[in-house]
């Protein structure tokens, strides 16, 4: 097992805190599609999101620690995927800021981020465009001091809930971004599709919207790696959201399993279902070492480590996902019941192989990188 240090003890100690004070209301939580005012106000109140901003600009570290926001948001996942989100995404939203952002614009918004009082997000995919980045469409262009953005993007998460957005787009060969204010005149935005794991997500409109030079992020026409940076950073962390969900499961199918006596016995004691927990229990293990390393190696270079970020994270949400399946199958027709703690985390489940690399783009891109290195 990966040995934590204390501060990422003390971390989880709080994070566990949180998940706990929301667990009772987590099934309401996990079906609201805007943020649910009790999930805001616990997690404003435990500070936590001050791991995901720079100290200089109100957070805990002068340089952000993966292993310790991946250890938070394993426990956060463990009680509510929404939890999960609000707290992941302060980060997510606002690192191309924190990176490539003017001293200026981020004294404006970064010490909102890590008091909760500002929302972040990052607009990345298009109607037509999901993995592939660099086909993107939306167009920024400068006129005197002032950046013009047109476009469109979809499937944003936090839009619609978000104080502001770090947009990627294209500006003449090269990719650029800006930070646009929520409520920039021409921004139109409007609640995304219905997902089978209920999410705030929003479709968003660029219609010559208008922002100071100065919001620009990064280098003109150099943004891509700032981009590539976040996921960097933060793709190792829903690895370890994965992992709160996968022992969130494994509780569930083991307390059902110890409780529920068929055959004159509990199910527990049954080969082939304490064998499927048995499993389970090595698979959540061996997923959270994996997700330890990786996120610690990504503390200090993080698109030098990308590799391990993104085996971490296809092994433990693809594991994540076996095991909650197993952990249904455990539970037999209870595990199929609607609205049980069970379904939800199934649900939630699935989504994970999908956003910030879906499993087959990152096998694809980790295959190429073994052939280069047998060459």
């Amino acid at each position: 097992m990966f040995e934590l240090t204390r501060e990422h003890l003390d971390a989880q100690a709080v994070a566990r805190e949180v998940a706990a004070a929301v667990a009772p209301y987590a099934d309401e939580a996990d079906e609201y599609t805007e943020v649910h005012p009790g999930v805001l106000k616990e997690l404003r109140a435990s500070g936590l999101a001050r791991h995901v901003v720079p100290a200089e600009y109100g957070g805990v570290s002068e340089q952000l620690d993966p292993l310790t926001i991946a250890v938070v948001r394993e426990a956060l996942m463990y009680s509510s995927a929404h939890l999960d989100s609000l707290f992941g995404m302060q980060g997510v939203g606002s690192y191309s800021l924190s990176v490539g952002g003017s001293d200026e614009l981020k004294r404006t918004w970064l010490p909102r981020v890590a008091a909760l009082e500002a929302i972040a997000g990052l607009a990345l995919t298009e109607p037509d465009v999901g993995s592939d980045l660099r086909a993107v469409t939306t167009t920024l262009t400068v006129d005197g001091d002032e950046l013009v953005i047109d476009g469109r993007k979809s499937f944003i998460t936090n839009g619609g809930a978000a104080d502001f957005y770090c947009v990627l787009a294209r500006e003449g060969d090269g990719y650029s971004m800006a930070l646009v204010p929520a409520d920039s005149a021409g921004l139109s935005i409007e609640p995304g599709a219905g997902l089978i794991a209920p999410h705030i997500l929003g479709e968003l409109t660029f219609d010559g919207v208008r922002v100071p030079a100065t919001h620009r992020l990064g280098v003109p026409g150099k943004a891509f790696s700032l981009m590539l940076q976040t996921l960097a950073v933060f793709r190792v962390t829903v690895a370890g959201s994965a992992v709160g969900l996968a022992q969130a499961a494994l509780d569930e199918a083991v307390r059902h399993a110890q409780e529920r006596t068929q055959f004159g016995r509990p199910l527990a004691e049954l080969g082939a279902v304490s064998q499927s927990l048995a499993l389970s229990w090595t698979e959540t293990e061996a997923a959270r070492s994996f997700v330890y390393r990786a996120a610690a190696l990504a503390k200090n270079d993080p698109l030098g480590h990308l590799d391990f970020s993104s085996m971490a994270k296809v092994s433990a949400t693809e594991a994540a996902s076996r095991i909650v399946d197993r952990s249904v199958q455990t539970m037999g027709r209870f595990g199929l019941v609607r609205g049980s703690k069970i379904e939800r985390l199934y649900r939630n489940a699935r989504p994970l192989r999908v956003y910030e690399g879906a499993t087959e783009v990152l096998l694809d891109s980790l295959a190429r990188r073994l052939n280069k290195k047998g060459r």
